[in-house]
């Protein structure tokens, strides 16, 4: 009987929680769902991620209302599917970042696994990033350790990009188990959705058409890029503690306020086109400083369905003849990749084998990733 591990993703872009049941040694993927938050609760979630007032009370509500959504999105994608509860083994939860501080080994994610638990009555796995803080690590990013699993190649090099609201690399030497690091290179979907939502309304960038009608702004790309996260060297991890539209509005602030600003500079298409350049820029960084001469990308998360952001992309690693497609080819839809590695990760520790890979996140050494919430 083939035994099936729901993995469930919220990113940091809050766009929705997607869920996917799979089975691994082969991998199958046996079902899907995505579903879109709540706008109050997406609100509130993204409130969370910031300082405020009242945060404890506020808190304990949202993981409480996340929770919920998740146990009831689990059961609708067992029923939608006609899924057999007795051929589940476990749920792997990541949860919601609400902060993350690797800088005071500290990380929070929520969606109390008790109340997923009690609503579909199988054992959930989640608090995965914190075993890995306490070894020393980053607690992030976590995914790399599937990526090695399912995609590295006996001789073509490698890199899984991972395309969500902070984007991250995983760099995969041909044929070298031990060669395998990655990080968070820095914002991606975080920045230009929320300034497309700010100036048209809409949730994103479609195919980042708006992005392709400006032109980007030297002077403030240089101000963006001064940000000290692009200075770190890895293992380093990210997200929207950095990287958030207040931010984006002190550099503006700073920028117009300064004699390098041009007024006929200054339209929302050029700062969007801005942002998909600070993205790609550092993308570009991250693969060159490897010592991997050519090889292919494999592009997952909502960005791999950002076009003009990959035909950028592949302007700027044309020198060394990267070639960049999505991890559709190699069998895995780009929008499943990181549920199913939450899957995987819930596999692992169900078997008690490592989910960390310490080149990656800086941890003393492989460790087994998570709680049980047993039923």
């Amino acid at each position: 009987m083939t035994t099936i591990y729901i993995g469930v993703m919220t990113g940091t872009s809050m766009d929705g929680v997607d869920f996917v049941a799979a089975s691994f040694d082969p991998l199958q993927v046996h079902a899907t769902l995505t579903v879109a938050f709540d706008p109050h609760l997406r609100d509130e979630l993204m409130a969370l991620t910031l300082p405020d007032d009242n945060e404890i009370d506020r808190m304990g509500k949202a993981d409480v209302a996340l929770a919920t959504m998740i146990g009831q999105g689990i059961n609708q994608l067992i029923q939608d599917h006609h899924l057999d509860r007795t051929q589940i083994k476990a749920i792997g939860s990541h949860g919601q970042t609400i902060r993350h501080r690797p800088e005071h080994g500290f990380t929070l994610q929520i969606g109390d696994p008790n109340i997923i638990t009690e609503i579909t009555q199988i054992p959930v796995i989640s608090d995965f990033r914190r075993r890995d803080m306490a070894a020393g690590g980053q607690g992030a990013p976590l995914v790399p350790a599937f990526h090695q699993a399912l995609f590295q190649h006996s001789s073509i090099h490698r890199v899984i990009l991972n395309l969500g609201g902070i984007a991250n690399v995983s760099m995969l030497p041909a044929g070298n188990a031990d060669g395998v690091y990655g990080f968070d290179t820095g914002p991606a979907n975080i920045l230009m959705d929320a300034w497309c939502h700010r100036y048209t309304g809409l949730p994103y960038d479609d195919n980042g058409n708006w992005a392709a009608y400006g032109q980007p702004i030297r002077a403030l790309l240089d101000r963006l890029q001064a940000h000290e996260y692009f200075s770190k060297e890895p293992p380093k991890s990210t997200g929207r503690e950095d990287f958030n539209l207040e931010w984006l509005d002190e550099q503006l602030a700073d920028w117009r306020n300064n004699l390098e600003y041009n007024e006929l500079e200054d339209t929302p298409e050029n700062v969007q086109a801005t942002l998909l350049k600070l993205t790609t820029r550092a993308i570009k960084k991250a693969i060159y400083r490897s010592e991997l001469d050519t090889g292919e990308v494999y592009v997952c998360g909502g960005g791999a369905y950002n076009s003009h952001l990959l035909e950028q992309l592949r302007w700027r690693l044309r020198k060394h003849h990267w070639t960049i497609q999505t991890t559709q080819v190699l069998g895995l839809s780009p929008t499943w990749v990181e549920a199913t590695a939450f899957a995987w990760l819930a596999m692992r520790f169900m078997h008690q084998l490592s989910g960390n890979l310490p080149a990656v996140t800086g941890a003393q050494g492989f460790r087994v990733l998570g709680t049980i919430t047993a039923v």
